[in-house]
């Protein structure tokens, strides 16, 4: 029984060992930078010089500060469109993908390498891809007898253009999650339901959608958050414009941070950011609550 004891004590120490420098690391670039990120939402702290406490007058600030709400607007846009589409355009490239034939796993690394991509090296590609007089995309739609927007440039078609990038950047590791789902699913169920005469939608309706749940919550959620922070695609695409349709709420706390120098108000707007995430998760996680799993 001692020899017992001293083995559980000898693997506990070594479990502490070994965990104690990821915990040190997350403690000094996670939990001392969210500390101190609070205490500056609470003083007008500006780099240079002033570094006193003004209680919740940054927050107060915030209440009226219409470019603000109009980043959350414009994200809240933005996720509408893209959360939706990504979830559907991930799933079917899943299960097309979900074959054990030659050449499906060339197809899945094609459709995953955009993932692999830097965002801002992608953005790059795509400003010369949506340039309204020299552009791909414009040049193709030349050919049947469209003449394409000026993509980047004009409110209509700025934050679609975003949409379309982040899809294309985005929908190649969801596919691969969608695609773990969908190979975790019983091939029993199937073969019951065959033997039952069901057809193939009755198969996706009643198998292998209630067994993604949990997937489809967990691609969502992540989909969310993304969309809250979104910055790169915005700051190389458009710079938050034309006329703030597509400025972000990252993008407007680098600005009020880094260009205005206005530290105090860049960190509560940054901890009004985190409470939005935390909101949009929870309702998202009430929504795709995963059902229990048939067996």
């Amino acid at each position: 029984m001692a020899s017992v004891n001293k083995l559980e004590r000898h693997q506990a120490r070594m479990a502490y060992l070994f965990i104690t420098p990821t915990m040190l690391l997350f403690a000094v670039f996670m939990v001392i930078p969210v500390v101190m990120a609070l205490y500056l939402s609470f003083t007008n702290y500006d780099v240079l010089s002033s570094n006193d406490w003004v209680g919740l007058d940054n927050y107060r600030r915030l209440i009226g500060d219409t470019l603000l709400w109009q980043t959350f607007l414009n994200v809240f846009y933005y996720a509408v469109v893209f959360v939706p589409l990504n979830l559907l355009i991930s799933l079917l490239l899943a299960m097309l993908l979900n074959k054990k034939k030659g050449g499906v796993k060339l197809f899945r690394t094609f459709y995953y390498l955009p993932t692999l991509t830097s965002a801002v090296a992608a953005a790059t590609v795509w400003i010369w891809m949506l340039h309204p007089e020299y552009g791909l995309i414009n040049g193709l739609l030349s050919y049947i007898g469209i003449t394409g927007p000026a993509w980047v440039s004009q409110t209509e078609t700025a934050m679609v253009s975003i949409i379309v990038m982040t899809l294309w950047q985005s929908v190649g590791s969801n596919m691969i999650i969608y695609l773990a789902g969908l190979q975790g699913v019983p091939n029993y169920l199937y073969e019951s339901a065959r033997l039952d005469g069901a057809s193939r939608f009755a198969c996706f309706r009643y198998i292998t959608w209630p067994q993604l749940r949990p997937t489809t919550f967990l691609v969502s959620v992540l989909a969310i958050i993304g969309a809250l922070q979104l910055f790169d695609q915005a700051f190389v695409l458009t710079q938050g414009g034309p006329a703030n349709v597509t400025k972000t709420p990252v993008y407007l706390i680098y600005q009020q941070g880094f260009n205005q120098l206005q530290m105090g108000y860049a960190s509560a707007q940054a901890f009004v950011l985190a409470m939005a995430i935390l909101v949009f998760s929870l309702i998202s996680m009430k929504i795709t609550k995963a059902e229990e799993p048939i067996v």
